[in-house]
């Protein structure tokens, strides 16, 4: 079992940056896939982005070239660097991970474990 706690949600203006983290618990958090989802508000949750124990990782078409996963499995940290944000970014962000060393979807209904996520909000 993993426990998951994010943070480095904020503010910012449209242009800028953010980078969320992911500190999970446990020791085996190298053996699992890892993934970023967001929730607007009144919507259901969407993917973001993954990044498998492999380090292959995979990026939602909204957000290619201006958000990038990564992980520290030396430091059991998930990241989500964010650059060039919009308003349409505004959302909480959560991570999830997923009891597999390979996996590739980005459907929320498939990840084992979730964080009580971070808000971010980007204003015009």
């Amino acid at each position: 079992q993993v426990q998951l706690v994010e943070y480095g949600g904020g503010s910012v203006q449209a242009g800028g940056s953010l980078r969320l983290s992911c500190a999970a618990s446990g020791s085996t958090f190298s053996t699992y896939s890892m993934a970023w989802f967001r929730q607007f508000q009144g919507k259901e949750r969407e993917g973001v982005a993954l990044i498998d124990s492999y380090g292959s990782t995979r990026h939602a078409d909204s957000v290619k070239g201006r958000f990038t996963v990564s992980r520290d499995n030396a430091k059991n940290i998930l990241y989500l660097q964010m650059n060039n944000l919009k308003p349409e970014d505004t959302a909480m962000y959560y991570c999830a991970a997923k009891s597999r060393r390979w996996f590739g979807s980005l459907s929320p209904n498939e990840y084992d474990y979730w964080g009580q996520g971070t808000r971010v909000t980007v204003s015009s």
